[in-house]
């Protein structure tokens, strides 16, 4: 445009002012096409500063070591012989008379259900059970407890059932080691100082027998072996907890026992007290339970009949919340299926991730639900 205005210039003051307006508006075109030019090929500061901050926080995957593999039940590196190989589930008693448990502080994953008359029972699951020398009381299963036990691909040992629960257990979907039905001869043991019906046990070598006799494969099925349970966090990585708040004491509100959890945020493990006192496996040099995780189902029920038997909805989905680290959100529970896994969200959608370690469940009722107590 300069150089067209100076072939121009002498052709009068007329022409050299239109010039000058037309070069003015050239100038103009030229900012207004070559300005938008580096948005083109460099995103803007405020663009830019997300991406950066995500890619300094998201933790490297860490590379397994040799023989190792991410346990399905902790998420920690485990032998693969272990980490690959079916766990065990474990029907086990906790009314008073039945105290204390023994083998609870091995159990990586337990469900802490309701049951007749403000009972509990635990389904405790273990991956690695062939050195434990105690596991106790053992006691019959409901129906809810096989829906529980399958969730992990588990060889489920029980002491009985109620008969609501047998066409589940006999489904072909259990693979179970009963003790009234042949196997308390040579899965189970009885211990001396216990009254019936609260001496029966058994220990790791009883179980690999039991295993080996009753011919159950230790092997995950394919589907599993890609889908697992639970998603994990990395080593050191943080919760994804929106709308969190503190979660230093839980108290679950169980009639029978009254449990709660105390959280030590030297070690970020909750640990549990029950019958107003701490909660130890005395098979284990008298060490108290603690675990990394607890989460809260919450669950519609009715009654068999006109019995005291609940039928508990493990299928329909329901709220909840998760506690790790001090803190507590809420969550809703979905499962596909009733023999399926149960996932649970937060707030946004998303599933939860927890915390490598130890992962505590606790049922809940829905009309109990209010009595639970988080601080």
């Amino acid at each position: 445009m300069k150089k067209t205005w100076t072939r121009r210039v002498k052709s009068g003051i007329a022409l050299l002012l239109i010039l000058v307006m037309a070069a003015g508006c050239g100038k103009k075109a030229e900012e207004t096409t070559e300005a938008p030019a580096p948005e083109t090929t460099q995103a803007p500061p405020e663009t830019l500063a997300p991406a950066t901050t995500q890619a300094e926080t998201e933790p490297e995957t860490e590379a397994a070591p040799e023989g190792m593999v991410r346990s399905f039940l902790t998420g920690k590196w485990v032998p693969e012989e272990i980490g690959r190989r079916r766990p065990v589930a474990v029907m086990i008693s906790n009314v008073l008379a039945a105290q204390p448990t023994y083998g609870l502080s091995h159990a990586d994953v337990v469900y802490e259900t309701p049951g007749e008359a403000s009972a509990v029972r635990f389904v405790a699951i273990f991956e690695q059970y062939d050195d434990i020398e105690e596991i106790g009381s053992i006691r019959s299963a409901r129906t809810y407890h096989a829906f529980i036990q399958e969730e992990f691909e588990s060889i489920f040992f029980h002491y009985g059932q109620a008969a609501y629960a047998v066409p589940y257990l006999e489904s072909g979907e259990c693979e179970c080691v009963n003790g009234v039905t042949g196997a308390s001869e040579w899965a189970y043991h009885s211990m001396e100082d216990r009254e019936a019906p609260h001496h029966h046990f058994t220990n790791g070598e009883e179980i690999k027998y039991a295993i080996e006799r009753l011919g159950y494969s230790t092997e995950y099925p394919e589907k599993y072996l890609q889908n697992g349970h639970y998603k994990f966090l990395e080593e050191g990585e943080a919760p994804h907890m929106p709308g969190a708040s503190p979660a230093n004491k839980v108290t679950v509100g169980y009639v029978s026992n009254k449990p709660w959890f105390e959280y030590n945020p030297e070690d970020g493990l909750y640990y549990r007290y029950q019958f107003e006192k701490p909660h130890v496996d005395v098979g284990n040099d008298d060490v108290q339970l603690a675990y990394d995780n607890i989460i809260i189902q919450v669950c519609n029920y009715e009654h068999y009949d006109n019995t005291d038997y609940l039928n508990i909805d493990m299928q329909s989905g329901g709220p909840g919340q998760f506690i790790t680290g001090g803190q507590v959100i809420p969550v809703t529970w979905k499962k596909d299926g009733i023999w399926g896994v149960t996932r649970y969200y937060d707030s946004e959608g998303n599933e939860i991730r927890i915390k490598q370690g130890r992962t505590w469940v606790c049922i809940v009722r829905t009309e109990r639900a209010n009595r639970v107590e988080i601080e």
